[in-house]
């Protein structure tokens, strides 16, 4: 842990003076109570909007970012006593029609001509919200964290309409002030605004952002002046209560279709205009849309990214904790295996430096599998130091009740009775962005058994307009654990430098290229290493928005374990055994603005024991805009090993039809044939947003034996959800 001292005092050379002045500070709209009644819809008739002072002379951010754009946007904005209000003239700058995927919900950025407002209620350049509309309609919202990160699963009360003209598409919103946080009495806040239009291929914003950024990065918001504190927004309880029912049935046991019907509820209650309170009882996420599958020949355990609305909000104080493969702590672990009874979250700001998170969570006991009734607590401490770094502690416990694993006979599992995390980490984010970066310091604790474990990480990482380097290091013991987290792999050190370079060429074709350099390497505790991955790619981004990328890399493994390389047969290599070999492939995404697109990769060469693996991938869409929207998704392998595993062979195919037949009507049908784990899943899914936040789900799911065809479960479930505010 020493050398972690070193590390910190250098990375806070980097942090900018407390309070430094905002990049684009000059950028100012000023926002005044409106002086009449409002109505969504589209059209700028009332008098208030004719009051509003305008932002236009957006700047281009890409293809470049020396002038003001080509396309012209107006932003009006105003408030009354609850509401914040927007409307957007988003003008064509050529003939023809707008091109988006469909009214489906948090669309995809880069697929849709669209316009985004990133907001910043405490102007701390690294928290705030986002919302915005594609030019057909479809709403997007998320809550943003760690300066440029927005988590598109975060879910609020809104209200917004798009109409579209001959020269121009109109997007007018109506955003409570209880479905946001920010400090009482602040009375300017950052703010900055985003249109990507892909006729032109142009993205522009109003305050600008250098293009090797992206533009919600908040570190470059301009800021908006109100003309009077932001209202109160008072007394904030809002209550969900849910109802279904459904059926489901196990075809491999043969057992009858159990039935259930069940109420649950949640509450959100606003302590102060930026802390929340969160409760549930009895929750249930059925409506909660199936994982993709996805084709596994790692050593490891996969990681899938949590979707559950509960634990969504300012979520990041709880998850951003580690790196992606050594997180002390992952909410999915939660209710995994038993069914949650009630939880509680408090999260938020607590003044302009200081961020809290708590969580409490009680899960019941699963008798048949002898798991015991768990409690899980988290907290979670952040302050703001410098211009836009953080330094944060975290605090996690899982605790089994009335449990003695000595108890417990030698033919059942064995739980522990408990698990604990503590951690420090400091996060970098200079002024400007160009300078970001991490180190931490975590330690578990565990029954006798199990013991103590520490693990330390760091990176640096330096991106300018060319040229973007990074290091990073990790360090995992052997007796590491963090059960309520996601840490696949211990006992190891690890460095992963890399660096790439971008030409920016006065093109009419490309819009930038450029190599990039990247080693990944594993070392055992003694100093063995034990995986190596070097790879070097150059990739082409095309001005029409689609991209070329081709690379080679060179792979050796000293197995640590037995490891089945198709993850298929059952077949290992034995522990010790040493692998290597190279391989080539290449990426290609056509342009977001066909109606039909595609995408495709390709790998070839060599794999463990000295065989060779061959992958093809491929995605096609097209699509009858903006109403119906189809895909499919196929992956190939062909794996060529010596005995006694052969030639391999699987697919992973995945037909999905998205019907949006307004902005508030889903339904989305996707199947998934998954060769290599044997299974045909069936997943229907149907939502009506009736009100803001308040939807009705109707949700089919099948899991069939590919041949013959034999049904292994299947269940139906029909939820209600009502958001209520007394």
């Amino acid at each position: 842990m020493r050398f972690l001292v070193p590390i910190l005092f250098f990375f806070t050379l980097f942090s900018a003076p407390v309070r430094a002045q905002k990049i684009n500070a000059s950028y100012r709209l000023n926002i005044q109570k409106a002086s009449s009644p409002i109505a969504v819809d589209g059209v700028m008739d009332e008098k208030a909007w004719q009051e509003a002072e305008v932002a236009s002379n957006f700047f281009m951010i890409t293809p470049m970012d020396t002038s003001y754009s080509k396309v012209k946007t107006d932003v009006r904005m105003s408030y009354d006593d609850e509401q914040l209000y927007l409307i957007v003239i988003n003008y064509h700058a050529s003939d023809g029609p707008y091109m988006v995927e469909s009214l489906r919900r948090d669309f995809s950025f880069g697929k849709n001509d669209n316009f985004l407002l990133f907001m910043d209620p405490f102007d701390d350049l690294t928290n705030g919200f986002s919302f915005g509309a594609n030019a057909a309609g479809a709403q997007w919202d998320g809550q943003m964290s760690n300066g440029t990160s927005i988590d598109l699963s975060w879910d609020n009360k809104w209200v917004s309409k798009v109409k579209n003209y001959a020269d121009r598409w109109v997007f007018e919103a109506a955003i409570p002030f209880k479905s946001i946080r920010y400090k009482k009495g602040i009375q300017e806040w950052g703010i900055n605004f985003s249109r990507l239009d892909l006729k032109t291929t142009e993205k522009s914003g109003w305050a600008p952002v250098p293009r090797q950024f992206p533009s919600s990065t908040l570190a470059y918001t301009g800021t908006l002046v109100w003309d009077n504190p932001p209202p109160d927004a008072g007394a904030n309880i809002s209550l969900i209560p849910y109802a279904l029912g459904g059926f489901s049935k196990n075809g491999e046991s043969g057992e009858k279709a159990t039935y259930k019907r069940e109420v649950g509820l949640d509450a959100k209650i606003s302590l102060t205009s930026a802390l929340n309170l969160d409760l549930t009882i009895n929750p249930d996420f059925s409506q909660v849309e199936v994982d993709r599958q996805v084709t596994n020949l790692d050593r490891f355990e996969l990681f899938f990214p949590e979707r559950r609305q509960f634990f969504l909000e300012n979520g990041d104080l709880f998850g951003s904790y580690g790196y992606s493969t050594l997180r002390p702590f992952f909410s999915r672990r939660i209710g995994l295996n038993a069914p949650i009874e009630f939880g509680a979250r408090l999260s938020g700001k607590l003044n302009k430096d200081w961020r809290i998170g708590a969580l409490n969570m009680q899960t019941g006991a699963v008798d048949e599998a002898g798991l015991p009734a768990q409690n899980f607590s988290v907290i979670s401490l952040q302050r703001q130091v410098g211009a836009r770094s953080t330094i944060g502690a975290l605090v996690v416990n899982k605790q089994s009740l009335n449990y003695d694993p000595s108890l417990v006979p030698e033919n059942q599992t064995r739980y522990t009775e408990f698990n604990r995390n503590i951690g420090l980490e400091y996060n970098l984010a200079s002024a400007n962005n160009l300078w970001t970066g991490k180190a931490m310091v975590l330690q578990s604790f565990g029954p006798e058994a199990v013991g103590r474990g520490i693990a330390h990480a760091a990176n640096l990482k330096y991106a300018s307009g060319n040229l973007t380097w990074n290091w990073q290091h990790e360090y995992v013991s052997e007796n590491y654990t963090a059960e309520v987290g996601f840490v696949p792999r211990t006992a190891f050190y690890k460095i992963s430098p890399s660096i790439g370079y971008r030409w920016f060429p006065k093109s009419a074709l490309i819009l930038s290229h450029g190599p990039e350099l990247n080693s990944i390497r594993y070392f055992s505790l003694k100093g063995t290493q034990t995986d190596n991955t070097t790879y070097a790619t150059y990739s082409i981004k095309f001005r029409s928005q689609s991209s070329l990328l081709v690379w080679g890399a060179h792979d050796f493994v000293l197995l640590q374990r037995p490891f089945d390389p198709t993850n298929f047969s059952g077949k290992t290599l034995a522990t010790g055994t040493e692998h290597q070999w190279s391989a080539v492939g290449l990426e290609y995404s056509s342009k977001p603005q066909s109606v039909f697109t595609y995408a495709f990769s390709g790998r070839a060469g060599g794999y463990y024991a000295d065989g060779k693996r061959y992958n093809l991938v491929a995605d096609l869409g097209y699509r009858f805009q903006p109403y119906v929207s189809l895909a499919l998704s196929s992956n190939y392998n062909s794996i060529d090993l010596p005995s006694p595993w052969g030639k391999t062979q699987f697919w992973l195919v995945g037909p999905r039809v998205d019907v949006t037949l307004t902005n508030t009507v889903f339904f989305t049908t996707f199947v998934q044939y998954n060769e290599q784990i044997k299974n045909i899943n069936l997943n229907t899914r149907f939502q009506w947003r009736f009100k803001p936040a308040s939807d009705l789900f109707l949700v089919y799911t099948d899991n069939y034996l590919p041949a013959p065809f034999l049904m292994k479960n299947r269940s139906l479930v029909l939820k209600f959800t009502y958001w209520w505010n007394p």
